[in-house]
């Protein structure tokens, strides 16, 4: 098969992340595979692996970006894919718009991901107007189901896949440690409490600081580390987190890592792994990652994370926005030697790519059903 992904850039993030996973992916098992996106940090290892990446400015949330649906129209008449996958909603309006303008035997199949819950407007709907959707968790299939025009045949359930034996069979590099405690002495002698995710209000480092202020009463030899960049126009909550920091006496307590490229390594240090969401997030991937790497995980019973854990780690589950029992439960927690966790298949990258194929071979075999019955 031909493929044909479409994204808004390729910076850091979970859907970057698994798009470059998947294309990889694709490419071992024969595929052809290409990717549209405005660019960015990890066009190098997806081309390295084999795709070819389009640079196209299908990124801006503005009326400019129609000007792409000729340039999108061009290339689907170029390299003829018999998939298309649109995994957000801009790209989404010029794909379905290029496409539309295509005789009707030449347009490829169109498959969309939820890969959030979108707000419910026009803006959103494109997402439903693909052949076939795909859900990243249960809770973002009934979101979808209560709120956009999709039959249930429509749709189906695929969590985002984590490469599990990679993060498993991962050993630390003994001189990596010795570079991040040179770095950080502060970490010395401590236990790492890690909270993973980009810096914006609703992940959640405000609880993470008035939960690490109650782990230092009960265990001042734990320390808490937030990795995760600063996403762009969220430098004032980078200077709210600094001085509630200061205001919880926390400055020794808790480190700000920034963005990092090390995830497997901290993974394997952290004693936990924090997920503390204000809201539902629609799949929580760093828990699986977490949990694949052998450690806990505490997270709030909600959303795509909860999915999870529930299946994969039940203990780590705690009643939403209670900071104190779950900071009880962390202190229980990182007491467990060689805690129980399984990552059941369908949280697996290769679960991933076999159902996302099984989708694209059914569309594909309607398709040629519908051709064939044509005059």
């Amino acid at each position: 098969m031909r493929i044909l992904q479409v994204l808004p850039a390729l910076y850091s993030g979970g859907v970057e992340r698994g798009t470059v996973e998947f294309a990889s992916d694709l490419v071992k098992q024969g595929h052809d595979s290409f990717v549209v996106s405005n660019g960015g940090p990890m066009v190098e290892p997806l081309v390295q692996q084999g795709s070819r990446h389009i640079k196209m400015p299908v990124h801006r949330k503005s009326p400019a970006s129609f000007g792409q649906i000729r340039p999108m129209r061009d290339l689907l008449r170029d390299i003829k894919p018999d998939i298309v996958h649109v995994r957000s909603r801009m790209p989404a309006w010029i794909t379905w718009l290029a496409r539309k303008g295509l005789p009707p035997e030449d347009r490829p199949a169109l498959v969309s991901t939820f890969h959030g819950m979108y707000s419910v407007n026009a803006y959103s709907a494109i997402m439903a107007k693909a052949d076939h959707v795909i859900a990243v968790s249960d809770c973002v299939r009934n979101y979808v189901l209560n709120n956009f025009k999709v039959a249930p045949e429509q749709l189906t359930v695929i969590q985002r896949g984590v490469d599990v034996d990679g993060f498993h069979n991962h050993e630390l590099d003994p001189g990596w440690r010795d570079q991040l405690l040179q770095a950080n002495p502060q970490f010395r002698g401590k236990r790492l409490i890690m909270m993973p995710g980009r810096i914006s209000r609703w992940k959640g480092q405000l609880n993470f600081l008035a939960m690490m202020a109650l782990i230092r009463q009960q265990n001042p030899d734990c320390h808490g580390i937030v990795v995760g960049g600063v996403e762009p126009g969220k430098d004032h909550f980078m200077a709210e987190l600094a001085q509630r920091r200061r205001e919880l006496g926390l400055e020794e307590t808790v480190s700000f890592l920034g963005q990092r490229n090390d995830m497997d390594n901290l993974y394997l240090i952290a004693s936990l792994v924090c997920h503390m969401s204000t809201k539902p997030e629609p799949f929580g991937r760093t828990v699986t990652e977490a949990l694949a790497s052998g450690t806990p995980v505490v997270a709030f019973d909600r959303g795509g994370a909860a999915e999870t854990l529930r299946a994969c780690f039940p203990e780590g589950l705690v009643e939403p926005d209670d900071i104190q029992t779950f900071a009880r439960t962390a202190l229980t927690l990182m007491e467990i030697d060689n805690p129980e966790i399984e990552i059941p298949w369908r949280f697996r990258l290769e679960a991933q790519t076999e159902t996302t194929l099984g989708v694209y071979e059914t569309l594909l075999a309607k398709q040629r059903l519908t051709d064939d019955k044509m005059p």
